[in-house]
């Protein structure tokens, strides 16, 4: 069987975010030889991820002390502030000259 795309899923999380991250790698995984497709999930899941920020969890700002100190040892405690990295087109350009480059020197042997 093959091995599960993501790392094993924080035994605390709850059933629910386990749910959604389990269709997330199915839709991945279903979408893996197509770069487009892909393209569109990562835009997906950014826009979400904006979004949510944006209203949700802006309003759900701490109000006070002690439950701004909570949020601050959470975020230290469990992997920092999330964030969604971009692939720098630098990254993706030397990634296709090496495959290139890859493929040259096995058709030349």
């Amino acid at each position: 069987m093959k091995e599960p795309l993501f790392l094993e899923l924080d035994g605390t999380l709850p059933e629910d975010l386990k749910d959604i991250a389990r269709c997330i790698e199915a839709a991945a995984l279903n979408r893996s030889n197509d770069s487009l497709e892909i393209l569109s999930l990562l835009r997906v899941l950014e826009y979400l991820h904006r979004e949510i920020r944006d209203t949700l969890f802006r309003t759900s700002l701490p109000e006070n002390r002690q439950q701004l100190y909570a949020l601050l040892r959470d975020i230290e405690l469990n992997g920092g502030w999330p964030y969604i990295q971009r692939m720098k087109l630098r990254s993706l350009l030397e990634n296709m000259l090496l495959e290139s480059a890859n493929e040259d020197s096995q058709l030349s042997e």
